[in-house]
């Protein structure tokens, strides 16, 4: 592949005609992340960027590239939801017929943002690459123009946007994380990075459950996993860009994975201190930061989109919670005497327990006589805190048992 198809001057260009749509997210500087973990945070936040995500421009640099018959015929993509966004405003704007295959399992914000744009929308397959598939059916069938969501140097070319952002507001930057799934973002921003400072690091963070890229990066050629499983559904590629791979291999310096579980903790990192909704996709370089090995050094983490549905929002604030020990939920053998669940309530509100839900069953026990269940979910300030209720309860002679897991919801 000849490595001079991705220059400054297509990336300078791309960047004045994205311009045309996208908002100005500035940094952010983060005093808590940076105090927790020694460097100088900062957040580039395309979750506030037009559609949610960054992928409004690397979909608007492609449309805008093409010739009027390619328009004309209209286009189709596939995506998980943020190109299917940005493709389908792009081509609002440029007045141009679009159809998006989504999978299944995409979230309903995503979706109907998309219908909303004025786009087809067309759900098929479970995980991304089956839809892609379909995707490419479909224009076979009925001519449409392919709008690939990644493996596609104009669309690396206008997500390099974010590099060209980062640098013209922080040179001194050292290092940039980026959310992978596929390779289009990873692609632009470490290949204009390179260009405009090789000095600066490029670190690609992608789902421990989905890293194609990682995988490939290791074999030396592109490989497709097997299967995927993971809840950032924004980065759940099994096959990396091909077109990319080259750049990604000759840009990229590390690659880091990230457990789901991770995610949940970020989350509410960044619900809490800086009062965004991040989706998980994004959330992948918050995770990462507490995996760096070195201090004091300047670090632009990407947020590369927040469109969640609310659903989704509720599941990950009980999943933090439970996690951090804010929420637990423990279960006491009381004698089926008047009283009994006063005095437990009593020994809870002196320790500062808030009790969010109660189950008083008479029934768990054939011999009534030998005790009633009573199963009780609160919350604390965090481990230390529900280890000191646990505790009173145990000195109490209540011996309680705490549950693996536990919520609101249940």
């Amino acid at each position: 592949m000849e490595m001079l198809e991705l220059t400054l001057e297509k990336f300078e260009d791309a960047s004045e005609i994205v311009r045309k749509v996208t908002q100005e997210t500035k940094l952010i500087y983060s005093e808590y992340f940076s105090e927790k973990y020694g460097n100088k945070i900062y957040f580039k936040p395309e979750n506030m960027q037009r559609t949610g995500a960054y992928k409004v421009r690397g979909a608007y640099y492609k449309i805008s590239q093409l010739s009027e018959e390619e328009r004309e015929r209209g286009l189709i993509t596939a995506s998980a939801g943020n190109h299917a966004q940005g493709v389908a405003y792009a081509a609002k704007l440029a007045g141009v017929k679009a159809t998006v295959v989504m999978p299944v399992q995409t979230p309903l914000i995503k979706v109907n943002r998309t219908k909303s744009y004025g786009a087809n929308v067309v759900l098929y397959g479970e995980v991304f690459d089956e839809a892609c598939a379909h995707a490419y059916e479909l224009a076979e069938e009925n001519g449409y123009t392919f709008v690939h969501p990644f493996n596609d140097l104009q669309i690396a070319t206008g997500q390099g946007s974010i590099a060209m952002e980062i640098i013209k507001e922080l040179p001194t930057v050292d290092y940039i994380l980026v959310p992978v799934g596929g390779g289009g973002l990873c692609t632009g921003v470490s290949t204009l990075a390179k260009l405009l400072n090789p000095k600066i690091k490029v670190i690609a963070v992608e789902p421990a459950g989905a890293a194609c890229l990682k995988a490939s990066l290791e074999a030396g050629e592109v490989v497709t996993l097997p299967q995927i499983s993971t809840i950032a559904d924004g980065t759940a590629v099994q096959t990396p860009g091909d077109k990319l791979f080259p750049y990604l291999q000759a840009n990229v310096d590390e690659v880091m994975t990230i457990d789901d579980s991770e995610l949940t903790f970020s989350f509410l990192d960044m619900a809490e201190n800086h009062k965004m909704i991040v989706e998980n996709s994004g959330l992948l370089t918050v995770s990462a930061l507490k995996h760096l090995d070195f201090k004091n050094k300047k670090v632009v983490s990407v947020l590369s989109g927040g469109n969640m549905d609310v659903l989704t929002m509720a599941t990950m604030v009980q999943n933090g919670l439970m996690q951090r020990d804010r929420i637990f939920t423990v279960s006491v053998m009381l004698p089926d005497k008047p009283g009994q669940l006063a005095a437990v309530s009593a020994l809870i509100a002196k320790l500062q327990g808030n009790v969010i839900k109660l189950d008083h069953n008479v029934f768990a026990n054939v011999n009534r006589a030998a005790g009633v269940q009573l199963t009780i979910t609160m919350e604390s300030f965090g481990t230390e805190h529900k280890n000191q209720i646990v505790q009173a309860l145990k000195d109490a002679g209540y011996a309680p048992e705490v549950a693996r897991t536990s919520g609101i919801y249940m």
